[in-house]
């Protein structure tokens, strides 16, 4: 439990099966709706199929959109909500209140990481339903003895799999480098977030592989709705605090150094969930990347960033950073700024740093946080494929928007959301305008910049 209001996480939730693809053999077999009961004990509908919502109606999911519950996924109750199922003889959604006077709440998935879910869980909110974690809930169901979801694997890097971390262990790896250095702030920092808040990206820091992280900023010149460190307003917590103090240029460069010094292909990056606008620290970052560039050409200096500020990104580029992931929750103005409600900013700026980064010729992706029912819409695709011409860039990283989805509705225009033609089929689509652009989770290091261009981009769907 991590606020308020939270998702109940499901007792008895199967975590032993991969990621795979429901088999063709299985298309005429139909999943069935969960549901569970006030103690959080999932079960499975004998009768209602499983639904999902894509932007309009409650719809029976398709079977090319099916895969097996991946391993380290959860399984979430969702309280104050019915779940909806999909009535096989009629072919019409059906919400379920359960039997003899005893209300159950709907189920949903939370997908591990590398894999994008395709449609959001259907229900319905009773009155007074609270709002929901910042997560990112997938429909699921249940199929011939197993859990299912929705969504596919975009990205084969296995950096983030839940299973390849060994808690005690991470605990003396942690401990042994803290007390090595302990008035490093942002070791101390890396410190909570590998073991109060389950960072992935900060546990490997400490096991010694990947991807490090280089949180530096206290402050954001956006306000997101979906924010992960900072909700002033109370509707819902976030689901940690935010950095409290920013570290020493000295302190930075330690901890990337150390990193790049004893990982193959290591990536350190700015930007982090617990942390505001690296760009609104320019000269921390400045400092720091040329400490690390006087002391070595190896290793990939990321930055993630809402993009805000061309005229700094310009400068970090010219000071030794090789990429930056840009967050995006829609390619269309009249979208991102509901949700992102920038200050002193606006959409034309990120576009123009996008293009600074390019012009440098250094490697640009977006951090593209889908959600059904506006991600995969005939306005939604015109509009990404509108900036890749204009940015030329190289990589989409698919990640799933973590909020409740009627917070999300109501912060976007009226009519923003409408049935889709599918995630997977985005994807495809604009693999067929752009061949070369390459889908995934990840930041890759810059020894794998190359065949980004130089090769075909790999078939995701088997």
């Amino acid at each position: 439990m991590t606020g308020r209001f939270e998702a109940q996480r499901a007792r008895g939730a199967a975590h032993s099966a991969p990621g795979r693809r429901v088999p063709r053999r299985r298309s005429t077999a139909r999943p069935r709706m969960l549901f569970a009961d006030r103690a959080g004990r999932i079960y499975d509908h004998p009768e209602l199929e499983m639904a999902g919502a894509g932007g309009g109606d409650p719809m029976p999911v398709p079977a090319a959109d099916l895969l097996v519950l991946p391993r380290g996924s959860d399984l979430f109750t969702l309280p104050g909500r019915a779940p909806i199922g999909i009535d096989p003889q009629t072919g019409e959604p059906v919400v379920y209140e359960g039997e003899g006077g005893a209300p159950v709440d709907a189920v949903a998935a939370f997908l591990a990481p590398a894999h994008t879910l395709t449609l959001a869980p259907a229900y319905a909110a009773r009155g007074g339903a609270p709002a929901l974690p910042l997560f990112a809930y997938s429909a699921a169901g249940f199929l011939e003895g197993e859990f299912v979801a929705t969504g596919f694997r975009v990205d084969p890097d296995i950096r983030q799999d839940p299973w390849r971390f060994d808690a005690r262990r991470l605990r003396k790896q942690v401990a042994t480098r803290v007390a090595r250095d302990p008035e490093n702030r942002l070791v101390r920092q890396l410190e909570r977030c590998a073991l109060e808040y389950n960072c992935r990206a900060a546990q490997n820091y400490f096991i010694g592989r990947h991807e490090a992280p280089l949180p530096t900023s206290v402050t954001c010149n956006a306000l997101c709705v979906g924010c992960i460190s900072l909700q002033p307003d109370g509707s819902f917590k976030a689901s940690h605090e935010r950095l409290g103090r920013a570290p020493t240029p000295a302190e930075v460069a330690e901890v990337a150094l150390e990193h790049i010094a004893r990982v193959p292909e290591a990536v350190v990056s700015f930007g982090q969930g617990c942390e505001g606008e690296p760009l609104l620290n320019a000269s921390l970052l400045l400092e720091s990347i040329r400490l690390i560039r006087a002391a070595t050409p190896a290793g990939t200096i990321n930055l993630n960033s809402n993009a805000s500020k061309p005229e700094v990104v310009a400068a970090l580029a010219a000071a030794g950073l090789d990429s930056m992931r840009v967050s995006l929750n829609s390619a269309r103005p009249e979208i991102y700024a509901p949700y992102y409600r920038p200050q002193k900013y606006d959409f034309g700026d990120v576009v123009a740093s996008m293009q600074v980064m390019k012009r440098a010729r250094r490697f640009l992706s977006i951090n593209y946080l889908v959600f059904p029912g506006l991600s995969d819409t005939e306005e939604e695709l015109a509009a990404l494929v509108d900036l890749l011409a204009l940015t030329d860039l190289d990589l989409v990283q698919m990640r799933n928007l973590n909020i409740d989805p009627e917070v999300y509705r109501a912060a976007l225009p009226a009519g923003s959301l409408h049935p889709g033609f599918g995630i997977r089929r985005l994807v495809e689509r604009l693999r067929d305008r752009f061949p070369h652009l390459r889908f995934g989770y990840f930041n890759p290091s810059k020894e794998r910049y190359g065949a980004f261009r130089s090769e075909s981009a790999p078939a995701l769907f088997g």
